[in-house]
């Protein structure tokens, strides 16, 4: 395939990569993008995930919330698959300065990457929202009903960027700085319609841009290399 020559001949001459990722890299371990909404879903909750996973309805609707949660976002069986690994050994190699994710689920790290920035968090961290007692994942899956603060009976909350809540600005800054520095920039899994994680973009300055997905996005035309593929089964080739 001519796109994927060209992608290994990038790779070879690229200093300074950086990979920005979202759900279609972790839909290959298994762990479905919320937005494609089942059958069961619509059997089970009365609002679409947008509403549910909001900051507002969290704080109203605590209890159905970690309903939703619990049942939809949590996988914690799932394991890095190709594009995690290939990752990883590229930046063991120094060969990629930093993975810039959208997903929650911590396989980048799982999978051996040391410096994973994590736009809208992750549901590994957890903390109280009084006391600010930090927890692991355990403390919402051995509970039930909402999560309480063992040490002062405060609700727990997921460290996640949830819908009307803003990112982090030192992890948007660390993106930021990474992508304006990068001499090739792979993006994958993604349809980038998500902002402001996809308006990170506009700052890579170098030479190529990657794109990989599994379907057209809005940027296909500005990227230099496009490939409408499986990303794990891109990187398996790699």
């Amino acid at each position: 395939m001519e796109e994927l020559e060209k992608l290994r001949a990038a790779i070879e001459k690229a200093q300074k990569m950086v990979f920005f990722g979202g759900a279609g890299v972790s839909t290959e371990s298994g762990i479905p993008d919320f937005r494609s909404v089942d059958g069961l879903y619509h059997q089970k909750y009365d609002f679409p995930p947008e509403t549910i996973l909001s900051h507002s309805y969290f704080k109203r609707h605590t209890e159905e919330f970690y309903r939703f949660y619990r049942d939809k976002m949590l996988y914690t069986d799932a394991e890095p698959n190709a594009a995690h690994k290939k990752l990883a050994e590229w930046e063991k190699s120094g060969k990629l300065t930093a993975v810039i994710t959208q997903n929650i689920d911590g396989l980048h790290q799982k999978a051996g990457s040391k410096n994973v920035l994590e736009l809208h968090g992750s549901v590994l961290r957890n903390y109280c929202m009084d006391c600010r007692e930090f927890y692991g994942l355990d403390a919402i899956t051995d509970s039930q009903g909402v999560p309480r603060c063992a040490k002062c009976g405060g609700i727990i909350k997921p460290d996640v960027v949830l819908y009307e809540e803003a990112l982090d600005d030192t992890v948007m800054g660390q993106a930021i700085r990474h992508i304006s520095e990068a001499d090739l920039m792979i993006i994958g899994g993604t349809s980038l319609a998500v902002y402001p994680a996809a308006g990170l973009i506009r700052f890579f300055r170098g030479d190529t841009i990657v794109l990989i997905n599994r379907d057209a996005t809005p940027f296909d035309s500005n990227a230099d290399i496009v490939l409408h593929e499986k990303i794990g089964a891109v990187f398996s080739e790699l």
